[in-house]
């Protein structure tokens, strides 16, 4: 009798007010768990284009007879990829995932967009030193290990994102980074932030300093302080604090909207902000660079993004799915991606929004969840607006089986229903 009490407790503290219960997503989490299989591959040589890894990696999706068949591993994937997978069992896949970053590092001098000669031309968004710390804190690998991986990350920081020329003439504007591809296109940069295609730079993507971008590159300098200080070396630490101070100062100077409560990409052509409101806007407060006030500011605009089934990339203020040139633009209202819920979570539950970051949990994993039931499939993105509706389509096919779809629905399990 107590037995069956208790447990009926278990229940109710696991409802929440959207309804949702452990049980709901089991049959999900089971298929989620016995899907990464299809997406392991293993190259340790190179063949034609794809370029050998040292270790075996996940794929971002794997569908029998689609157009689309990945075979290389890609950068920023990976990174929210693993982040369902922070366990033992998974650590040998999760560490080598890593090292295989650290090997590109290494051979290029940057980490491609993905591991294919016709994709070394561009990165991804910089998460290394995020997943380095990922592995440090869940494995404890050591100092020494911790030390070799940062010193490659050092060199990505300073070779890539912080390069003034070809092949890397990235850094551009008061101290502050873009995204670049070698040809000098600005579609192929845009492909560089992930974000391919959007309405953020109006398909110039070049003459924008993002707030993505140096975010992350804030968050480096704040690891690398963090790195310094784990090895005992102050001086070290007190020099990459300094220059987070500064990339925060220039960001708030040239990002920051008084009037809007937002960060906004910033067109240093031009030299003013993008009209484009977006959840790049919280990579700040995830990376931790926000005062409790700006926080506070932060989470009363997020309900520019809130919707039914989780966050638009963008506001509803950009529809007309169009960017100039007639280019399709997923990355945008009424879109929702499980990276950008990620982030936005995370830098809620920093600040103490566990409330807020759990309602928007749920919600995203309503949204999956349902469709799940519907198809059997998880996708890469999401329509939030209407959940029961199909995403708005990109430039790619629609890909089915999302790898950092299924992994950031099995953290939020972890994290707000287990």
């Amino acid at each position: 009798m107590l037995k069956r009490t208790l447990s009926k407790a278990k229940r109710f503290v696991l409802r929440d007010k959207p309804g949702l219960y452990v049980e709901d997503v089991q049959e999900a989490r089971e298929y989620i768990n016995g899907y990464w299989s299809r997406l392991k591959r293993f190259h340790p040589k190179d063949d034609e284009t794809l370029l050998g890894l040292p270790y075996p990696y996940l794929v971002p999706a794997y569908e029998q007879d689609h157009e689309f068949d990945f075979k290389e591993m890609y950068y920023w994937d990976s990174y929210f990829t693993i982040q369902g997978m922070l366990d033992e069992k998974h650590k040998e896949l999760v560490m080598g995932i890593l090292e295989n970053l650290l090997h590109m590092q290494k051979k290029f001098h940057a980490i491609p967009n993905a591991s294919r000669t016709y994709l070394t031309g561009r990165s991804q968004p910089p998460l290394l030193t995020s997943f380095i710390f990922d592995v440090y804190d869940a494995y404890n690998p050591g100092k020494r290990w911790l030390k070799k991986a940062m010193d490659r990350a050092k060199d990505e920081y300073h070779s890539v994102w912080m390069g003034t020329e070809k092949p890397n003439a990235r850094l551009v504007y008061e101290g502050l980074s873009r995204y670049y591809d070698i040809n000098y296109l600005h579609d192929l940069a845009e492909a560089e932030s992930g974000w391919d295609m959007t309405p953020r730079f109006g398909r110039k993507a070049m003459n924008y300093v993002p707030v993505d971008l140096n975010a992350l590159l804030y968050k480096y300098e704040v690891d690398f302080a963090r790195t310094a200080q784990i090895l005992g070396d102050e001086q070290e630490a007190s020099k990459w604090q300094a220059a987070s101070r500064r990339r925060q100062k220039n960001m708030d100077s040239l990002m920051w909207s008084q009037t809007r409560n937002l960060y906004y990409d910033y067109n240093f052509v031009k030299t003013r902000k993008s009209a484009v409101a977006s959840l790049a806007s919280y990579y700040p407060m995830w990376a931790g660079m926000v005062d409790k006030k700006r926080a506070a500011e932060l989470v009363r605009s997020l309900k520019k993004f809130e919707q039914k089934g989780g966050l638009s990339a963008t506001d509803a203020t950009q529809l007309g799915q169009l960017v100039p040139g007639s280019v399709p633009t997923q990355w945008a209202y009424p879109n929702g991606w499980a990276p950008l819920h990620f982030i936005v979570i995370q830098g809620l539950r920093r600040y103490g929004y566990d409330d807020v970051a759990r309602r928007i949990a749920l919600k995203w994993l309503k949204t999956n969840n349902n469709w799940f039931k519907k198809d059997h499939v998880f996708l890469e993105k999401y329509n939030v607006v209407q959940p029961d509706k199909p995403p708005v389509k990109g430039l790619y096919p629609s890909q089915t089986g999302f790898g950092w779809t299924n992994a950031i629905f099995e953290r939020f399990c972890r994290d707000f229903l287990d």
